[in-house]
């Protein structure tokens, strides 16, 4: 089957098509390695979210949790057995993306347990474990980007594990990921660790922007406020991207890719379009550039293989100039951007620390009453 001409010239752009879902379903269907093949799917990115869909819906996954109940494994342990299994399989599934690329694409990504996401020290200890659990060279293990996640960042990098940073709203927090990933790069380097297999992508969240400014946009009801609604997102990622070259275009930069570093790239997250308003494809056609990663939900990757209209040249470089002005415009109209990005840092950390609690309690309910007592 070939690639769908849409998505391979989003490819050729130099965009990586990820898919933002996991399931077992997905694996044994067949389903994901069809995307690879017809979607230029290279990469897969996981969480708490996902997760929760994919153990609570279908029959996939209960022959194996029947054998975990009579095995005695508690509820955590369960979990962890389920979606590492599934994860370390797309790995295996994604292997010849990985060697072809040199191991820039055939990703997939696992998250730390969302509620360690204030806890440093509990996230760089479950990071090592979990990459040790999967064992797979093309493993990334996310770690969101709270004021407590930068160190561990840093840290994880320095003992050679590829991560995957997530939760990432403002371009100032941003700059802290990359000056972990740096520090973790130096401290990898000091300790003869080979740069080379060490990864990482940092998450942008985008659409989740547009919906809080959008709303509050709405709120102050002005003629220039409601002008500016659905702007911000677009804004906010393309500074993002002109960080992205600055930083790593550093003598910094340079003097660890001489020795082996490979780029952090930015990767749009959160790119399904909330709003019916907007075109269902604006979070991956206008936010086309090189060294750049797009997840995208199923429904996603399907509008722009079928209508998505793909630019012929890159659409974030030179582009900082406007984007700051739409900042400025949106701060002159009264938003207060600053406490937009730590208010959906927030509610990012607790959707996922909610939906990780109803997996638990759904996983808890099928197993033996006894040996969750336990």
């Amino acid at each position: 089957m070939s690639a769908n001409p849409r998505l391979a010239q989003l490819s050729a752009a130099g965009v990586s098509v990820w898919l933002d879902d996991l399931s077992r379903d997905r694996l044994q269907s067949g389903n994901l390695a069809e995307l690879v093949s017809t979607r230029s799917v290279v990469g897969v990115t996981t969480n708490p979210s996902i997760f929760h869909t994919a153990l609570t819906t279908g029959e996939a996954y209960i022959e194996q949790l029947r054998r975990l109940d009579t095995d005695g494994a508690d509820v955590d342990s369960v979990i962890r057995t389920l979606t590492t299994d599934d994860v370390r399989r797309a790995c295996d599934l994604l292997s010849p993306q990985f060697d072809a690329g040199n191991g820039v694409d055939g990703r997939v990504s696992l998250e730390v347990d969302p509620r360690l996401a204030h806890d440093t020290d509990a996230t760089i200890e479950q990071a090592i474990e979990l990459w040790k659990l999967v064992d797979r060279p093309n493993l990334l293990i996310k770690i969101p980007a709270t004021r407590a996640g930068i160190p561990a960042i840093a840290a994880v990098i320095g003992e050679g594990i590829s991560v995957n940073v997530t939760l990432v709203f403002s371009v100032e927090r941003y700059q802290a990921v990359i000056d972990a990933y740096l520090a973790g790069l130096d401290a990898a380097r000091a300790a003869g660790r080979d740069l080379s297999t060490i990864h990482s992508v940092a998450s942008f969240f985008v659409s989740r922007v547009d919906t809080e400014i959008d709303a509050r946009l709405e709120k102050i009801g002005t003629a220039d406020a409601l002008a500016l609604r659905g702007t911000a997102a677009l804004a906010n990622a393309r500074l993002a991207y002109h960080a992205f070259q600055q930083n790593f275009a550093s003598d910094r930069w340079v003097t660890l890719a001489d020795a082996g570093a490979r780029l952090q790239r930015p990767l749009w997250a959160s790119t399904g379009v909330k709003n019916p308003d907007y075109p269902d494809t604006l979070y991956v056609t206008e936010l086309v550039a090189p060294d750049t990663v797009n997840t995208m939900p199923e429904a996603t990757l399907n509008a722009v293989a079928d209508h998505g209209n793909i630019p012929a040249h890159d659409n974030i470089s030179d582009t900082a100039e406007q984007s700051r002005a739409i900042f400025d415009a949106l701060t002159d109209v009264g938003i207060d951007l600053p406490a937009v990005f730590t208010a959906l840092e927030a509610e990012g950390v607790e959707k996922f620390v909610a939906a990780w609690t109803a997996l638990t309690e759904a996983i808890s309910t099928r197993l033996t009453p006894k040996r969750h007592a336990e």
